[in-house]
């Protein structure tokens, strides 16, 4: 591999993102105190994905790195296969086959894109991938596990007055292109309790796109993708996120990430605006698998810790339902 680099709103929430595709499961009555002022405004996911606007120019630029790419890489020996680690105890089966995965959840836009090249064959580009994506949200909830505490103190999942469906926001699957490219459209995601700000991801092939799922074939990679502290730390004090106190983990004392740079899972981030990091970030990598060999993930290990308490208080302690395991690896 060559390693380059979410219905109304609720005021003060960063960055509102409407899905039209997506129906809420429920009526959100909203108690307690108002968020602060301030945001992203809809103009910053404008922004921050306007480069579907030239989406043909793009693509040509597109298959002509990617052929580069996989040209020196066999040459230079530098095409390098992806460290695998632990799914974590949130992931669930059946999410999405769609771009944008917000469902109006808030927070600073991010648009990923991730390209999959196979390691077995002169790092060409594997077509068909489908590349699958979950992660918290900005307050450090994930979808199906939404009482599920996040450390330190943080308001209700139910208190972000989105029309998210707690059971499929911010997991999608993207298919491939010719040049092995997936793009995503959803946001940084914010901190819980031990883990550093990160993104999930499996690559699978072999399946197809059925009942707007993704379904059959095997599991290639399962891996995930990390921010750099410099950048996370500002995005955690706007709106949203800030309204989530405590301390999070820094990329040194996280219990995944093991300091590899991108062949660990490490984004290379573009901001929108350089000197606004809410308009939103640019995140790119590319992930070398064998698409011959099968990892899940599941009951794999990396050390994560155990995953945040569904009961309230402010040190999480346990696995997310009662029956699973404390010593279960994070997610």
């Amino acid at each position: 591999m060559f390693l380059t680099d979410g219905v109304p709103s609720f005021p003060g929430m960063t960055g509102t993102h409407k899905d039209t595709t997506i129906t809420r499961r429920r009526a959100i009555a909203v108690t307690g105190g108002t968020v602060a002022a301030g945001g992203l405004a809809i103009a910053g996911y404008q922004s921050a994905f306007a480069d579907e606007t030239t989406a043909t120019a793009t693509e040509t630029t597109a298959t002509e790195t990617v052929a580069a790419s996989a040209s020196a890489g066999s040459s230079s020996g530098t095409c390098v296969l992806m460290s695998s680690v632990t799914e974590g105890p949130y992931y669930l089966d059946g999410a999405l086959v769609r771009k944008d995965i917000t469902e109006g959840k808030s927070g600073v836009p991010l648009t990923l894109r991730i390209t999959v090249q196979d390691t077995t064959e002169s790092c060409a580009p594997v077509a068909g991938a489908a590349v699958e994506i979950w992660h918290c949200d900005a307050w450090g909830y994930y979808s199906g596990y939404t009482t599920a505490n996040p450390g330190g103190s943080a308001p209700a999942e139910s208190e972000d007055g989105s029309t998210a469906d707690d059971k499929t926001y911010l997991r999608g699957y993207q298919v491939a292109n010719a040049n092995g490219v997936v793009k995503f459209e959803t946001i940084v995601p914010g901190w819980y309790t031990p883990r550093t700000c990160h993104i999930h991801v499996k690559v699978h092939t072999g399946g197809e796109k059925e009942d707007g799922t993704y379904e059959g074939g095997k599991v290639n990679f399962t891996g995930q993708l990390f921010f750099d502290d410099a950048v996370a730390e500002q995005i955690f004090e706007l709106e949203p996120y800030s309204r989530h106190t405590g301390t999070w983990t820094k990329l040194d004392d996280d219990m995944v990430y093991d300091g590899g740079g991108a062949s660990s899972g490490l984004l290379t981030l573009k901001p929108v605006h350089k000197k606004d990091p809410s308009k939103g970030y640019k995140g790119s990598i590319t992930l070398g698998i064998d698409p011959d060999t099968e990892n899940t993930g599941a009951g794999s290990g990396g050390g994560g810790g155990t995953p945040p308490s569904g009961a309230p208080g402010d040190a999480p302690s346990d696995a997310p339902s009662a029956s699973a395991s404390s010593t279960e690896s994070s997610s």
